[in-house]
């Protein structure tokens, strides 16, 4: 992206706090980004843990999506939500509006994953204007969150440092994935993730060890690891402590293994071009991202 682009705010999951969407609109100004709010954004309309209707939300995404003014749709929180809007999207229409950063993370998961397999766009795992790293503070944003975020959409790729190493190598790939509980919701629909061929990277918030453990199974119990060349884990927040667990269930697929990368619901929380070619590298304890959305890995 360049200063000047226009983005659009949507809410594909729950609803955003109005004031912490306001500091978030202005923050994202600072970088010299116009920012537009779909119009549905603050709907309080039906179940009290969604943004207004299924249909409101769908048609604020796919408005900005397919507006050929704006370059950038932005996730304003994650909560719940976005799956239930994947069947109500005109995909046919979205894959010719052609390639634009969407970015969000956490629930966002259900929409990076359908993006890559409808419209194969790389996008962007990162904070969201509403979150708390943005614009929970009066002060400003968290600072290592806000420079990852800004040099993912303005500059070259970067790097990741993790903590610790579960299985030793190196690998590259496309990286896929996102929060654990969301990939293994998609299981068994047509949206169903595969990390052949491709690094999967994986975080998630409040589940316990033997949570994560059911999870992975089902991943690997539906062939969603078959093939995968590496594995980037990242933040686990209020999940005990899960690496036992992740080695037991993902040390077997014999693939290099890098952990505690800041990645996720954690602070800081660093941005990452999900759907482009990244390396994992054990000897660093690193993710390093290689192509960004104008260089898309095929």
């Amino acid at each position: 992206m360049r200063p000047g682009d226009t983005v659009a705010i949507v809410a594909p999951s729950g609803p955003p706090s109005a004031v912490l969407l306001k500091r978030g609109v202005q923050r994202l100004e600072s970088l010299g980004l116009k920012v537009v709010v779909g119009e549905h954004v603050l709907d309080r309309q039906g179940l009290e843990y969604l943004a207004g209707e299924d249909a409101a939300r769908a048609a604020d995404l796919q408005s900005a999506w397919c507006d050929p003014a704006i370059a950038g749709v932005f996730c304003c929180r994650g909560g719940y939500g976005a799956g239930r809007l994947l069947g109500l999207l005109d995909w046919d229409l979205m894959r010719e509006a052609g390639p634009k950063v969407l970015l969000g993370s956490s629930d966002i998961t259900a929409l990076h994953n359908a993006f890559a397999i409808e419209l194969g766009v790389p996008t962007l795992h990162g904070p969201m204007a509403a979150c708390d790293l943005i614009a929970g503070d009066e002060s400003g944003p968290e600072p290592r969150t806000w420079e990852s975020l800004r040099e993912a959409l303005f500059g070259p790729g970067t790097i990741v440092a993790g903590d610790r190493v579960l299985a030793p190598g190196r690998a590259e790939g496309v990286l896929r994935g996102g929060n654990l509980s969301l990939i293994a919701s998609m299981c068994g629909t047509r949206w169903q993730p595969s990390f052949d061929g491709a690094i999967a990277f994986l975080e998630d918030v409040g589940e316990d060890p033997y949570r994560i453990d059911r999870m992975l199974t089902q991943l690997l119990q539906a062939g969603v690891l078959d093939g995968v060349r590496g594995i980037a884990l990242g933040s686990w927040e209020r999940c005990g402590d899960p690496y036992l667990v992740l080695e037991d269930r993902l040390g077997p697929l014999g693939v290099p293994i890098v952990a505690g990368l800041p990645v996720g619901h954690g602070s800081p929380q660093h941005s990452v071009w999900l759907g482009a070619l990244g390396v994992i590298d054990t000897e660093s304890c690193s993710l390093t991202g290689m192509m960004r959305n104008e260089q898309q890995a095929r």
